[in-house]
């Protein structure tokens, strides 16, 4: 017998500050849970940089018509959508630390983290930061996996971004960005998701607290040539994780190589590629990303680790008596 989904818009608010999400699960009294227990199994989606809880819309409504039973928690980061946009750390390690206690919050041990773009860069960081709470790790289109990286995200580390990108707003380009969204829905065949993506979080520029947010993001992991926060060398650490690597062929905006490879790094990760799809695959292709995704979590199931149980993969890259 089928059950009912309910996606919600909700609100939080963490060490005093305004965090919004949204959440996806079963309606109570379908025999899955409330979606508030702490044993059911919580999926956490992390949006990309200018970008936010939006950009998961199509995977979520893929969840819905598939009767899906996990629970998905789709936050808009800080600096991001209607979440504040304080004087705070924008640090990978920041975020990862607004998702712990997000999740701690709603009465979870651990969850599935998948990123998207930044946000992947912010899952790899949550799982080597916090192992005891992740319980399968998927990035898509992921920061953090090589050096390029595009031009205009390394333009906003440059020294005068903060007053290139008022200019940039004021000539038009973003109001022309905001135009585009607006009617991406009367125009919708002639414009691919990732393209439609692109230019909403370009049109969140237009506001000066979350173009703030976006320069202090950029820079702390991009620099003029490119990325400069690198997990490769320690991607091996993720080794007892369920691993899911997802990138779109046509990506622009990271180079697909990049996913091929951090999944010759890890062994036991998987590699999808979706042809053809953009910097946005799970908006490209919404019905082949959903059934990957998944097959994924149906096939492995969620780990249970401990910091402890790093200890090992850690050594292995120290030498205590190196010199020079």
């Amino acid at each position: 017998m089928g059950h009912h989904r309910r996606t919600q818009r909700r609100h939080a608010s963490l060490h005093g500050d305004h965090v919004a999400f949204w959440d996806s699960g079963p309606v109570a009294g379908d025999g899955h849970g409330s979606g508030g227990e702490a044993d059911d199994e919580l999926v956490l989606l992390v949006h990309g940089i200018a970008g936010s809880a939006h950009t998961w819309s199509p995977l979520l409504a893929q969840m819905a018509r598939r009767r899906e039973t996990r629970r998905f928690i789709a936050p808009d980061l800080l600096g991001h959508g209607s979440s504040s946009a304080p004087w705070a750390d924008y640090s990978l390690g920041g975020y990862a630390t607004g998702l712990r206690d997000l999740l701690v919050s709603l009465g979870y041990s651990r969850a599935t983290i998948v990123g998207h773009s930044l946000g992947g860069g912010v899952a790899q960081q949550f799982a080597f930061q916090f192992p005891q709470h992740t319980s399968r790790l998927v990035l898509i289109d992921s920061g953090g996996l090589g050096r390029e990286v595009s031009p205009t995200l390394r333009a906003a580390t440059l020294p005068a971004a903060e007053w290139v990108l008022p200019v940039i707003a004021g000539s038009g380009v973003v109001t022309a960005a905001q135009r585009l969204t607006s009617v991406a829905g009367r125009f919708s065949r002639h414009l691919s998701p990732s393209t439609w993506e692109s230019g909403r979080a370009f049109a969140s520029l237009a506001d000066p607290v979350h173009r703030r947010a976006f320069v202090h993001t950029a820079r702390s992991v991009i620099d003029s040539g490119g990325q400069r926060v690198r997990a490769t060398d320690r991607l091996d650490l993720a080794g007892d994780l369920p691993l899911l690597i997802a990138w779109g062929t046509a990506d622009a905006m990271i180079p697909v190589d990049h996913g091929r490879r951090a999944h010759e790094l890890v062994a036991g990760s998987e590699l999808a590629l979706f042809d053809g799809a953009g910097h946005f695959p799970h908006c490209d292709q919404p019905e082949a990303f959903a059934d990957r995704l998944l097959r994924f979590l149906d096939e492995h199931p969620p780990a249970a680790l401990e910091p402890a149980d790093l200890a090992d993969r850690i050594a292995a890259h120290t030498d205590l008596d190196a010199t020079g």
